[in-house]
């Protein structure tokens, strides 16, 4: 098999990569696929070397997170499994080019480690514009106070006084 420029998107990394416990992961029959290697083989080389990967670089996936995972990458081919899938962190990730040995593997992470940061870039470029808003609605929001006002009254219903039902006595 010859050597290719481009082994994978970054668009097709980043369909691989999910939030999981709070944590942007991949799990590990991704990454498998990703390195063209066998999910036991990757999960050999991890076990090998179990003391490179504490519980913040990867954890065991339950039944119930690979179920939500198959909802969302519904091209993923999970196959049977006897032992549940793995999910890698970003330094898990990066501590994955330490044990595979292969050039692929290599390549496969720099391209997984560019893809984190692009990701972890654009979500700050997401804050740093939401900040901006909403320093320009508290700076602005005098000048729009009638407008908004305005909308408020339009969107509103009139509340009519409703008529009593029933015997009124001489007392009211």
């Amino acid at each position: 098999m010859g050597e290719r420029q481009l082994l994978t998107s970054v668009a097709d990394i980043e369909s691989r990569i999910f939030f999981i416990r709070g944590q942007k992961v991949m799990p590990s029959t991704h990454l498998a696929e990703l390195y063209e290697v066998e999910p036991r083989i990757l999960l050999q080389a991890v076990k090998r070397n179990s003391e490179r990967f504490p519980p913040d670089f990867m954890f065991q996936l339950t039944l119930q997170e690979i179920t939500n995972l198959k909802s969302q990458f519904v091209t993923s081919s999970w196959g049977g499994r006897r032992v549940m899938p793995y999910a890698f962190t970003e330094q898990g990730v990066a501590m994955l080019s330490s044990v595979l040995n292969s050039k692929r593997a290599i390549q496969v992470n720099i391209q997984i480690m560019r893809t984190f940061t692009k990701l972890r870039e654009m979500l700050l470029t997401h804050k740093e514009l939401q900040r901006k808003i909403e320093e320009m609605g508290k700076k602005y929001d005098h000048q729009f106070k009638i407008v908004f006002d305005a909308i408020k009254q339009l969107l509103t219903p009139p509340v009519k006084p409703r008529r009593k039902i029933g015997f009124e006595g001489k007392d009211g």
